[in-house]
């Protein structure tokens, strides 16, 4: 069955070649991105060892940046293995606002390479994409963390359950708002409605603030939690 699989996989590649979601140039095998386009992306170091927020100097990974030391955040660790700059947000921007779903699969892609290559503490018991307020899910028709999510667990082997939480309340878009305001503007939103493992990694496309999923992570660790990373493909400065 392997031998078939195998061979299957062969005649897809020639006859379906690969092009750069970006150029439109050949594309790998893997990942539809040229490699040219693959070496543009920017990736997140040197990083706060928590938030990933971008730090300067060289040993940024072993460092906690101010913020995390004023208030320490309630999810344990986030991995976003790129910055949300030219041309990775526009890949971002197309899946987001654009209906670009196909897009999904290069960034999910990018990303499960990230956190292997990132990580190195076990694999979390579930993945959770963040909960979108209905309103923009009818407008969307699709949540772009859960399309994210779909090809993350395959290439993880970890599940996705976007069962456990959900969006109580319609919240304000938080790039329009401040820091301040996003933190308000986001508390209280989510609940738990399913039973919560103990190690949860939440998915999102871009980090900014991290106020969205810093209160996700709150409302799951208060419903059980004892470990809660965050899985991003872009860390946006703050």
């Amino acid at each position: 069955m392997k031998v078939v699989d195998s061979w299957l996989k062969r005649v897809q590649q020639a006859l379906w070649q690969s092009r750069c979601v970006l150029c439109g140039g050949v594309g790998q095998t893997a990942v539809d991105l040229c490699v040219p386009c693959e070496g543009d992306l920017a990736v997140n170091l040197p990083a706060c060892g928590v938030c990933a927020q971008p730090l300067s100097g060289e040993n940024g990974g072993a460092l906690i940046c101010g913020e995390c030391l004023r208030r320490p955040p309630h999810f344990d660790v986030v991995y976003c293995p790129f910055l949300y700059a030219y041309p990775l947000d526009h890949l971002v921007r197309g899946l987001k606002y654009h209906g670009a779903v196909a897009q999904g699969r290069v960034l999910s892609e990018l990303l499960a390479r990230g956190l292997q290559r990132i990580r190195t503490e076990p694999l979390p018991e579930v993945v959770l994409p963040v909960p979108l307020a209905q309103s923009r899910f009818r407008e969307r028709g699709y949540n772009q963390a859960i399309e994210l999510g779909r090809y993350v667990e395959q290439r993880l082997a970890v599940s996705m359950r976007a069962d456990i939480a959900v969006r109580i309340r319609e919240t304000r878009e938080q790039a329009a708002l401040n820091r301040k305001q996003r933190r308000r503007n986001i508390r209280g939103a989510f609940a738990v409605v399913g039973a919560v493992p103990a190690h949860v990694a939440i998915i999102d496309d871009v980090i900014t603030t991290g106020s969205t999923v810093n209160e996700l992570a709150r409302t799951l660790k208060r419903a059980g939690a004892r470990r809660v990373e965050v899985w991003a493909i872009a860390r946006a400065a703050r």
